[in-house]
Formats: C-alpha cells, sequence, structure tokens
C-alpha cells in the first residue's frame, strides 16, 4: 500500500497541528495507510516580506516531538540551511529538502549526515533524469535512505504542470517516489505576491500518482485552508481527505492486483 504525508502547511498553532494530524491518522488507519505527518516549523521561501513563516522555531520544534510522541507517527519537516539539519533531527524522523533548494550541495551533504531518512523534493526547474546527482549526493555521506517527491514543473511564470513519466523515471533511480498532491495545484508568481492554487485538482492529481506506481502521495491538509497563514490557496480540506484516499486506495488495488 502507498503511504501518505500530510499535515498543515506550517505549524500555526499546537491546536491545529494536533486537530488535523489526529484526524488524518484515524482516516489512514482506518485505510491501512502508513501516516507521515508533515508540518513546516519554518517557512524560509516567502514572495512578500510580512508573509508568515512561523511561530518560535523552538517551540514548533517541540509541537512536532509531541505529535511524534503523542500519536506514535513518524513526523517529517523541511530545513532550509545547513546548520540546521543537526538541530531538527532530533526532533524527526525524515528531513525535508525544499524544491528551490534540491541542489544545495551543503544542504545534502548535512542532511545525509543525519542517518535520517531524505525526502528530497524535485525543482520545479529539474527534469526526473537530473534528481539522480542529488541523491547521489546524500549517498556520498554513507546514508542509502533517501525519497524523491514530484511538485510540479514550472509552466510559463504562472502555473505548474505535472508529468508523470517523472515517476517511473525516478523509481528507476532505485528511490521511492512521492508524489505532492497540493504544491503541483499551485499557481505561484501572482501579482498579489501570494501564491495561488486550485485545489480541485488535488484528487485528479492523486488517483493518476497512484495508477503511476508512486510509492507515497503528499498533501498539506487544513480545517479551513481560506484562513490558513500558508499556502491558503492550495491546501486539502481535512474533511475531504477520507473520500479521496479511499478512490487512491481502490485505484492502487487495480493496479497491483496481479
Amino acid at each position: 500500500m502507498f503511504f501518505l504525508i500530510a499535515g498543515p502547511c506550517v505549524i500555526e498553532s499546537e491546536e491545529i497541528v494536533f486537530t488535523v494530524a489526529k484526524h488524518v491518522k484515524q482516516v489512514t488507519d482506518h485505510l491501512g495507510i502508513k501516516f507521515i505527518f508533515k508540518s513546516s516549523y519554518k517557512k524560509a521561501n516567502r514572495t512578500k516580506l510580512g508573509s508568515f513563516t512561523g511561530i518560535d522555531r523552538k517551540r514548533a520544534l517541540e509541537i512536532l516531538a509531541s505529535v511524534r510522541r503523542q500519536l506514535n507517527v513518524p513526523v517529517i519537516t523541511d530545513i532550509h540551511e545547513s546548520w540546521e539539519a543537526e538541530e531538527v533531527a532530533q526532533y524527526v524522523d525524515y528531513l525535508q529538502i525544499p524544491a528551490f533548494l534540491c541542489r544545495q550541495t551543503d544542504l545534502l551533504l548535512a542532511a545525509g549526515r543525519t542517518g535520517k531518512t531524505v525526502n528530497i523534493k524535485k525543482g520545479q526547474f529539474m527534469s526526473p533524469e537530473a534528481m539522480r546527482f542529488a541523491v547521489e549526493k546524500v549517498y556520498s555521506t554513507g546514508n542509502r535512505k533517501v525519497m524523491l517527491t514530484e511538485r510540479g514543473t514550472t509552466f510559463g511564470y504562472s502555473d505548474l504542470v505535472v508529468d508523470f513519466r517523472s515517476v517511473p523515471i525516478m523509481r528507476s533511480i532505485g528511490v521511492p517516489v512521492v508524489v505532492d498532491c497540493t504544491h503541483s495545484v499551485q499557481k505561484p508568481n501572482q501579482t498579489e505576491g501570494v501564491t495561488g492554487g486550485d485545489p480541485s485538482m488535488i484528487e485528479t492529481l492523486a488517483l493518476a500518482a497512484v495508477a503511476t506506481g508512486a510509492d507515497g502521495l503528499f498533501m498539506e491538509v487544513h480545517p479551513n485552508p481560506a484562513k490558513a497563514l500558508s499556502d491558503a490557496a492550495s491546501q486539502l480540506q481535512m474533511d475531504k481527505l477520507e473520500a479521496i484516499l479511499t478512490k487512491c486506495v481502490d485505484v492502487y488495488k487495480a493496479v497491483h492486483k496481479d
């Protein structure tokens, strides 16, 4: 069965984090899907200076550790600079490399040296074939625990497209491949300085991902996306998750019936 990486885009509060984590765990337990909780303790990549980047760093990391401990689920979060890797690794099970930073050698090496599984998101500017070089950087540290995530490719200035050929291409590198079904519906570079999106396409991307052999799905989930402090236009409404995953399970079983 495929696994799910899910949670609110950024840690806004302990209440929202646990509301989402408990709901997703209930759904994934029911459907027999492995759940990895995701939320960013900091958002370093924002278009506007005044955009929300997160709460107190130490408090956010403690909340991630609380989810891990209280709900007994693995946790993943992003790191943006090499000095963060060792500290953040104490609180989580996986480290994630943001798409815009997937070629940053020092960051990849620092993440690899922690011994944690490293999820590298494919840059919007990268070919799937070229992601093998990012994998090799982590492998050079002696750490062979790497995943790659497809999150769309830049199409013009203000849209993304997902080329599902990237799933088998990146799997051929020898690592699990995840498809990010929420960041891939983003519409970046809007004139107001806030990224847009089309969440009506999340289900379509999720079904296609499972059908093309993705090992995992990535979805940012929020109780009320319209009021989310980050990625409001692309997060999935929490109560829509189960219906989408139920269909994905059916597709998975059809694809793997032999």
